[in-house]
């Protein structure tokens, strides 16, 4: 793993903070798209990585609960400028997101129904699938490098296709790469740090402070994709607790999906409906902080789990596993996205754009946004 790159770490504070603001504004599409964005922008453009941190990375966050890639922007300002660069690059990342929800949040309650974000998507789809293919075609052969390891990525894939839960495989991956470093039985194995799960307390009230415990429950012990997200906010917020009902739940997964950034903005959305802008922040900051709290404590870990051959093993292992996980994810979305000729033709248009000439992400997505304007109106 490589070290941090020197210079001003006031500097590096700004850059993080300007880099993850973009991403923040430009990253639609989900945890796969928002992972190729950051490949693209870290790993080829900036180069404040290379391809095995970032790979390191990217399979711990899969180990951990929360929001996968806003996880991974933590780790990189980690990485980049210590803990405050974490706390920047996370705040960053989550401010265009909370704020564009937000916005939703407040037509959604004058008007009731979702604006025309959604028929935007149809142009931005194609275009966000080609970021993720890119981004497979660069980080898969780095982790899919030995035919064993390449046989535990096609298993990986045929499991979570055939409805195996994700931790799970993801775990049995990593055991099976501990069993190919073949580590002296000295070398210490991999461990997970899982944060436990906290319950809400007594408190049932829809205040800013209860908001903020319910969202800070389902933040510690969620894992996987947004219709997980959906069943927990299901389970607590319709059943439970009777502060929304299932439309509301449907509609604010919607909004968390058609704005930028990380998908957990959900949560943004129904704390405003809750409470207004004092239990949308609540729920933000609840949803969001166990992750913060767990790559603070534990970010440092993985460098040093690469130094052990078991360990390092079980990170191989976990990695190769995460990408079959991304490719079954793009699979899904290019089904979803590429529906006629138009967006295909924006998908292979945004293909050869980015590996034939280099054209940074961001700029293809405003392009994908504006036809998808466009035929919105046609």
């Amino acid at each position: 793993m490589q070290d941090a790159p020197e210079g001003s770490k006031s500097g590096r504070l700004v850059e993080l903070a300007l880099a993850f603001l973009r991403l923040g504004a430009t990253a639609f599409g989900g945890p796969a798209a928002h992972v190729a964005m950051m490949e693209e922008e870290f790993v080829r453009r900036r180069r404040w990585l290379d391809h095995a941190t970032f790979l390191d990375m990217f399979g711990a966050t899969n180990l951990i609960p929360g929001p996968s890639s806003t996880e991974l922007a933590l780790m990189v300002g980690l990485f980049r400028a210590g803990h405050l660069g974490l706390l920047v690059a996370g705040a960053s990342f989550i401010a265009p997101a909370a704020a564009f929800t937000t916005f939703l949040a407040w037509s959604y309650g004058r008007y009731g129904t979702l604006p025309l974000a959604v028929a935007i998507t149809k142009g931005l789809s194609p275009v966000v699938v080609a970021i993720v293919v890119q981004a497979l075609l660069a980080l898969a052969p780095k982790a899919a490098k030995t035919n064993a390891l390449r046989v535990v990525g096609v298993a990986a894939a045929v499991a979570i296709v055939a409805g195996a839960p994700e931790l799970a495989v993801l775990a049995g991956a990593g055991l099976v790469g501990i069993l190919l470093a073949r580590p002296p039985a000295k070398d210490p194995g991999a461990s997970l740090l899982l944060f436990g799960a906290v319950k809400a307390g007594a408190t049932t009230a829809a205040t800013p402070t209860g908001v903020f415990l319910v969202f800070f429950k389902i933040g510690s012990v969620i894992f996987g994709s947004g219709y997980v997200l959906l069943a927990f906010l299901r389970a607590d917020l319709v059943t439970r607790l009777g502060w929304i009902d299932e439309r509301v739940v449907l509609d604010a997964v919607a909004a968390g999906q058609v704005t930028p950034g990380p998908v957990f903005t959900t949560a943004t959305f129904i704390g405003y409906l809750i409470g207004g802008v004092p239990s949308a922040i609540a729920a933000t900051a609840g949803i969001f902080l166990p992750g913060f709290l767990v790559i603070a404590l534990s970010g440092t870990l993985v460098p040093r789990l690469r130094r052990s051959r078991a360990a390092g093993g079980f990170l191989d292992g976990v990695n190769v596993a995460s990408l079959s996980l991304m490719v079954t994810v793009a699979t899904q979305l290019g089904r979803a996205a590429i529906v006629d000729a138009v967006s295909g033709l924006l998908f292979f248009a945004a293909l050869v754009a980015l590996l034939r000439f280099r054209v940074q992400a961001t700029w293809l997505v405003l392009a994908g946004a504006l036809v998808g304007a466009v035929r919105a109106f046609v």
